[in-house]
């Protein structure tokens, strides 16, 4: 897999395909390989790049918990673009990915030229910061795999065997700093609502319907952004590109190229 410096730190990135580039920004503990079900089915007519976050799957680990911010991160992602040679892009972001997304929009409009929001939120989802902070508890003394054990305990998409190991090989890939420092950013992080309330281009919001936690959210973010368009994934609970692809490609596919085609050549 490719790498590039952006900031001084190595990120490394999957790059396939040819046409107008789509750039994947995956969630908190994923990785390039959230997007493995989704790039096929694009790959025929556009540029798909995914990219590995800070502190996750194979990209440099910074291990100050602080650097693991949202605008921080944002500011990471967009020097990777920028240095992978993306002048323009589809920006498509995932969960934390998604979030890092609209700071990435917000600060660098120029960069896309349209949005593709799944499972995520524009302002802290409240109610289980106890939970949370037991998982960052037991990271900080017991490690990242003793976090991915009380994580995945009792979660219903463990009892599949298949799952639970690609879920727990994307999740061990995640720095122990980045697992604190990225649980902290999203509990700390700024409200965007009233900003995004500014954006013109074309959007879309994805949630699976048993993410109940993200369902709101995905609201308030379709009733914020200008014409933007919601999705509700039928049997997808917080990761649909992987629990529900075939849909979530349709969804997908079927947005980015109505967009394209109606975007000057």
């Amino acid at each position: 897999m490719p790498e590039v410096t952006a900031n001084g730190l190595k990120i490394h990135y999957r790059d396939v395909g040819d046409g107008f580039p789509i750039v994947f920004l995956h969630g908190f503990t994923g990785n390039t390989r959230n997007w493995a079900l989704t790039v096929p089915s694009l790959r025929d007519r556009f540029r798909c790049v995914s990219i590995d976050h800070p502190g996750h799957g194979q990209s440099a680990k910074p291990t100050d918990t602080a650097f693991y911010a949202l605008p921080n991160m944002a500011a990471f992602a967009y020097a990777a673009i920028r240095e992978i040679g993306i002048e323009e892009c589809y920006l498509v972001g995932h969960s934390m990915g998604g979030m890092i997304s609209q700071h990435v929009i917000l600060d660098h409009p120029e960069l896309v030229r349209a949005l593709i929001l799944v499972d995520t939120a524009a302002a802290p989802v409240n109610g289980f910061e106890s939970w949370n902070e037991k998982l960052r508890q037991t990271a900080r003394t017991e490690g990242i795999e003793a976090a991915f054990d009380l994580r995945s305990k009792n979660d219903p998409r463990a009892a599949d065997p298949a799952f639970l190991r690609l879920w727990r090989e994307q999740f061990l890939m995640t720095s122990v700093e980045a697992y604190i420092g990225g649980s902290l950013a999203m509990r700390d992080r700024e409200p965007l609502l009233d900003r995004l309330a500014s954006l013109t281009v074309p959007a879309l919001i994805v949630c699976g319907e048993n993410d109940e936690p993200f369902l709101e959210p995905s609201r308030e973010l379709q009733a914020a952004i200008p014409g933007s368009d919601l999705v509700i994934i039928a049997g997808a609970g917080h990761g649909p590109a992987i629990e529900t692809p075939a849909e979530f490609n349709r969804t997908l596919s079927g947005f980015l190229d109505s967009v394209h085609a109606a975007a000057p050549a």
